[in-house]
Order: C-alpha cells, then structure tokens, then sequence
C-alpha cells in the first residue's frame, strides 16, 4: 500500500470520527454554556492557510482530553510539482500543553511525530557522451520535532491560530528536517 492510500484511509477515518458526532436533543439551548470538559465542545478541524499558500495544504483534527492539553493530527499532501516542492506529504500525530485562561486557548507548546514522504528530480550530465539524464529520489522518513504558538478563540468556537517549529528526520531523507509553521483558522465543536 502506498502512501497516497495510507492517506487518503486516514483522512476517511478523521472525517467518520468528526461527522459521527450526534447532537444530544434534550440539551437546554438557554442553559449557560460550560468551559469544561462535559460540554460538545472538545473536537477542533483547521486548515492550515500558510502552508496552502506554500502548495503543501494542511488539515488539523484536535481532540482535547483535559482543560489544557489535547492530541491531534496533522495531514499534509502537496499540490505543487517535485521541482517546487521536495516534500510531498506529511502525517503529524501531536500533542499540545496550553497555557491560557479558558480552555485549550493561548500559549501553547507542542511535541510532535512524524511520518514524511520527499521526492526529487536530479540531474546528471556525461561530459564524454556530452547526454543528460534525469531521474528522481524518494525516500519516506520517520521524524521528531516541537512548535510554540498562539490559539486564539471566539464566543460562538471559531479559531485562528498561529505557530512556529521544526522537526528532525533521521535516515537516509532527502532534506534532514521538515518544517512546523502555521497560520490555521478553524472550528472547534
């Protein structure tokens, strides 16, 4: 199975778990809103806007198991040519401590994993033969890596939010790290 598959199932799943989720119909509509964690609101969906403009477009599901931490999944996949953009796609399990007032808001730091598929398109040329060839690397990578941002977050759940990190490859891959930026705005439900 290829990694365009293992994506695409991935996706599929996320979208069951994010569509499945039922309203409760007796839930009083005039009752006050609660910040905890009893309340329907402890699933978040992002697009990430930055990394779309790049060609490499990103989509976030958070899900938060307490008042200030949560895991979630990030899932790249690039539009652009191999010569515009080497990595070709991202899956990004991670996991967020934050540091604000209400919940799953502000200052945040994020410890995160990932898997990165890298494609290039090399050259070679024979002086003798005076012919040119060229042929493309892939390689599929397993990575480490941390971000610090900003989650900023409205009365009726929608999101903006913002953040910078990076991630370290190991093995044989074609760039030795890959980047952790973003500019995302969201709904939280």
């Amino acid at each position: 199975m290829n990694l365009k598959a293992i994506i695409c199932i991935a996706v599929l799943f996320l979208s069951i778990a994010v569509f499945g989720q039922q309203d409760n119909p007796s839930k009083d509509l005039n009752a006050p809103q609660s910040n905890s964690l009893n309340g329907s609101d402890n699933n978040e969906l992002r697009i990430n806007l930055l990394m779309s403009i790049v060609g490499l477009p990103e989509l976030n599901y958070e899900r938060f198991f307490a008042d200030n931490m949560g895991v979630g999944l990030a899932v790249s996949i690039a539009l652009d040519k191999v010569e515009n953009i080497s990595t070709r796609s991202i899956i990004l399990p991670y996991y967020r401590l934050y540091f604000g007032n209400k919940k799953a808001s502000g200052f945040f730091i994020e410890g995160n994993m990932a898997i990165v598929g890298q494609k290039e398109l090399n050259y070679s040329y024979d002086y003798n033969s005076q012919v040119g060839t060229s042929y493309t690397s892939s390689s599929t990578d397993f990575g480490l890596g941390f971000a610090a941002g900003a989650k900023f977050l409205t009365r009726n759940g929608f999101i903006g939010e913002a953040y910078l990190g990076i991630g370290r490859l190991f093995g044989e891959s074609i760039n030795g790290a890959y980047p952790r930026v973003g500019v995302c705005l969201g709904k939280r439900f």
